[in-house]
């Protein structure tokens, strides 16, 4: 008879008991044998150490988390297991529900608060962080915190929580640290036992499952590498290529352009992974709008790789899911064609998806009913859908500037997805072919396991205000100053010192090397640079101005005239202008020489000044293609020649550039090394050394750059919130104010904006629908820069509120520029006018009409505009922005938003 994993945690649990052996115990509970690197990792915890494993993709490093959550119940105490998204969140807390028991494990992720006593509780990582900075009593007890996804604190945007969280929990507590695979892994485990103390680090390389690497060509599903001692390309696919480089060619098509007939239709290839039972699939393409057409495209063919019985059972799930929507919103939503795709097998999966959405493919995925899903690489980040394929259509993608080559790392994390542990034998990654694939580039992005883990950290105003007040200042410059960050720049330091060491004891040699018996070589090389300076730009301002002479003087030529020029080889060769039409193409005048070649002349063609002669008279008829023409034409040419005396080309007179040359020269022959026998070997090593001083001076720039570099950051803000009255100088540090202490409850990226609005009153006065609008001014942020026309901004006191907020951001970026600080973005009005219609109660298809806004986006960004709200209710210190905030609150936190 089968057990649940509740059933087989309870009977663990009792053995335990008894036994006092956590490990051995959560060992008997688990319905598979534990892998080397996993015990690793559990005996770590067992013994009370921190611990980081850095695994592939679904190699199961979340095991080693379930052993921190099962030690803490068996001791009664706390574990928290924090994720970088909520989707992940929510996914661990079903899981441990299901394990240990609703009753024992809560959820708090901004959008949760279920059972927050609870001795487990799943959150996002910045809930954490919060409660550390509060002083929260919710940490009382806690032994535990497991970090999901710990590789999540080289996030730009986000990063910093991590090493915050990291930085900030009690000793007390031992961190279980869970990454991908990162290939400096023990420099990051370093960091942990700097900051953490004893902390074991474990590594696996080696995936549950094979990945076989293959290219789609065709109809041909070929293998990237051949079998053999050592790792070789498949030669079919350098015959394809060569094949591909040769059509370009012959063809004309430009590189990038050129549309290989070997490229496979997606369906094709979706038919092909069917009939080679490797489905199910995900196919990675690195555009939202392209997966949505992919998803059509699929429909339209007609294609469908679920029964009739799988169809049916979607169906009812899908409906189930939303018996509150109307038909209004589902409409709106696309919701009959999404479910179409879905009772056929088919899916997309992007960040502008709706959340209720996602969440159900999500779940459908995993109970292997959709067998394709096209997504972005947000697919690839923590959530639980392993595939048994990975496509990918392109091996560039758009990174906000340009279309760059996906990374190793990125390679690797991508299709890592691919094969099910305990379900596949092996998992499969596709690349389809297209005409620039490179397969020897290909197989090195397969080949190279390069993911360095690199900090994002930089201390913001909100962490300061937080730090100083827990800490003071001391104290928080010296926390700071514990970050991965400045852990990272200090090795950085350890081995620029070391390079700057090394070129300084060669400086010495080059020195010596350098040194002329007869005197000083420095003072003659400084003579040699001046001279060559002076020279070559005098060399330079003469080609300009003899190209210049020649450009005017063809450009006043006429049909007939005849002009002699010196063309390097033979002097003063006449020509005759025969024709001054000028193309598009070519501007250059047709000229005939007594030769009687016909051809173009240009100002590359004048070596020497060209020098009018004469004119002959051409008549109207004239047709350079007639012998007889050109021999009568020749003929005058030659007679004005003749008639022409030659002229010497005028001396130039001397300027002062040329005096000074003489000078030079003159000093340089009578300097007492320039007799020197070994003269041009102290000229290679005098400039060595000139190269040597240049790469010390650019060390040092940098040694200096990175020492400290994340404590003058530090002190940098801390300078810019004293002069705003957010912190107040006093012995030996700084105090936080009042102001200081709105400012630490605020956290988003313009939290110091918030906080001056909130002191200069900006929005007393506003509706909740002013006011939610207004504040998604500060939380938005454009996908693309725009172009177009700027956002329409509205009449009257939010008109008025939101000019004046930009006022108080340009004056506030003034004061960063003045103490050298860059943190604050722009306001973006872009999403003032859909919050402001959802505020005022519009339903969802008029608030997206006319918009560029996908739902998924809708949904987000008006659960940020929720997030800010509640923090400025519970900030402010003003009784009518509290209560404002909060109506808006309920006004905008309703129909597809509360899902």
């Amino acid at each position: 008879m089968t057990t649940s994993p509740a059933e087989r945690f309870a009977a663990a649990k009792a053995r335990s008991s008894e036994s006092k052996s956590f490990l051995g115990s959560f060992k008997e509970s688990l319905p598979f044998e534990m892998d080397p690197f996993q015990l690793e990792g559990c005996r770590a915890i067992a013994s009370g150490q921190g611990v980081l494993v850095a695994a592939p993709t679904s190699a199961g490093k979340t095991v080693v988390g379930q052993f921190a959550v099962y030690t803490a119940l068996s001791q009664q105490s706390r574990c928290f297991y924090t994720t970088p998204i909520k989707a992940l969140s929510n996914q661990k807390f079903a899981e441990f529900a299901q394990i240990y028991g609703a009753e024992n494990v809560g959820l708090l992720t901004g959008d949760n608060n279920i059972n927050g006593d609870a001795p487990i509780v799943v959150m996002t990582t910045e809930v954490l962080r919060n409660m550390l900075y509060e002083g929260t009593s919710a940490i009382t007890g806690l032994t535990h915190v497991v970090m999901d996804e710990v590789h999540y604190l080289a996030d730009r945007n986000r990063g910093a929580v991590w090493e915050e969280v990291i930085i900030h929990l009690p000793q007390s507590v031992s961190v279980v640290a869970l990454s991908a695979t990162v290939s400096n892994a023990e420099e990051f485990g370093d960091w942990l036992r700097t900051v953490r103390g004893e902390t074991q680090v474990v590594v696996e390389e080696i995936r549950p499952t094979p990945l076989q690497q293959h290219v789609m060509v065709g109809d041909e599903l070929l293998d990237l590498f051949v079998s053999g001692p050592e790792l070789t390309v498949n030669p079919e696919l350098a015959r394809y290529a060569h094949n591909e480089r040769q059509n370009q060619r012959y063809s004309g098509g430009r590189r990038g352009r050129f549309q290989s007939r070997l490229t496979p239709s997606r369906m094709n290839v979706i038919l092909e992974l069917q009939d080679q039972d490797l489905l199910p699939g995900i196919t990675f393409i690195f555009s939202r709008a392209a997966c949505n057409d992919a998803v059509s495209q699929c429909l339209n063919a007609g294609l469908t790789l679920t029964s009739p019985q799988e169809q049916l059972l979607i169906r009812g799930i899908v409906d189930q899911k939303f018996p509150d929507a109307t038909s209004e919103e589902l409409r709106v939503l696309g919701f009959g064609p999404w479910r179409d795709a879905l009772e056929r097998g088919l899916a997309s999966h992007h960040a502008g998806m709706l959340p209720a959405f996602k969440q159900v493919v999500e779940e459908l995925y995993q109970q292997g009913f959709i067998k394709m899903v096209f997504a972005t690489e947000t697919l690839a980040l923590g959530i639980n859908m392993p595939a048994r394929s990975v496509v990918l259509e392109k091996l560039t993608k758009w990174n906000g500037t340009a279309h760059a080559p996906v990374t190793p790392g990125e390679y690797t994390q991508l299709t890592g997805r691919a094969g099910r542990r305990g379900i596949d034998s092996q998992g499969h990654a596709i690349v389809v072919w297209h005409a620039d694939l490179d397969p020897n580039a290909l197989a090195g992005l397969a080949s190279t396991r390069t993911y360095p883990l690199k900090s994002s950290f930089r201390p913001s105003y909100n962490m300061a205000i937080n730090l100083i007040g827990s800490f003071g200042t001391h104290r928080a410059r010296e926390l700071l100053e514990s970050s991965f960050a400045q852990f990272q720049a200090d090795r950085g330091v350890v081995g620029l010192a070391t390079q700057l060491r090394h070129t300084e004891d060669a400086l010495t040699g080059y020195q010596d090397a350098m040194t002329c018996h007869l005197g000083n070589f420095a003072d003659y090389m400084e003579l040699r640079r001046q001279l060559s300076f002076l020279e070559k730009d005098t060399a330079r301002d003469n080609v300009r101005e003899r190209r210049n002479r020649a450009v005017i003087f063809l450009n006043e030529l006429g049909r007939g005239d005849v002009f002699v020029v010196g063309n390097g080889r033979r002097s003063h060769v006449p020509y005759v202008v025969i024709d001054t039409a000028r193309d598009i193409d070519d501007p250059r005048p047709r000229v005939m020489s007594t030769s009687k070649q016909v051809k173009r002349i240009g100002q590359e063609d004048l070596d020497d000044d060209g020098r009018f002669i004469g004119r002959v008279n051409l008549p109207p008829t004239f047709d350079s293609r007639s012998v007889k023409t050109r021999n009568w034409l020749s003929d005058q040419i030659e007679q004005l020649a003749r008639k022409t005396p030659k002229i010497d080309v005028e001396k130039r007179s001397e300027n002062r550039t040329d005096i000074e040359i003489a000078r030079l020269r003159k000093a340089l022959r009578a300097h007492v090394c320039h007799g020197c026998n070994d003269r041009e070997a102290h000229v290679r090593w005098f400039e060595r050394v000139s190269s040597t001083q240049r790469d010390i001076a650019r060390l040092e720039t940098k040694v200096e750059q990175r020492t400290s570099s994340i404590a003058r950051d530090f002190d940098r803000i801390c300078a810019v919130l004293t002069s705003l009255g957010y912190l107040a100088k006093i012995e030996g540090g700084h105090e936080v104010t009042a102001s200081g202490a709105v400012l630490g409850r605020i956290y988003c990226e313009l939290d110091l904006l918030v906080a001056e609005c909130l002191t200069a009153g900006i929005w007393e006065g506003l509706e909740p629908d002013q006011l939610a609008s207004a504040v998604s001014t500060l939380v938005f942020e454009s996908r693309r820069d725009n172009d177009g026309e700027p956002a329409r901004i509205p009449e009257g006191n939010l008109g008025d509120a939101l000019y004046e907020m930009a006022g108080l951001w340009g004056s506030l970026k003034d004061v960063e520029s003045q103490n050298r600080v860059d943190h604050l973005r722009e306001m973006d009005p872009g999403f003032i006018w859909p919050t402001s219609k959802w505020a005022r109660g519009q339903d969802v298809a008029r608030v997206l009409k006319n918009s560029d806004l996908q739902p998924g986006d809708f949904v987000r960004w008006t659960k940020q505009v929720i997030d800010l709200l509640s923090q400025i209710a519970m900030a402010t210190e003003t009784p009518e922005i509290a209560s404002s905030a909060r109506k808006a609150l309920d006004q905008i936190d309703r129909g597809i938003v509360a899902w």
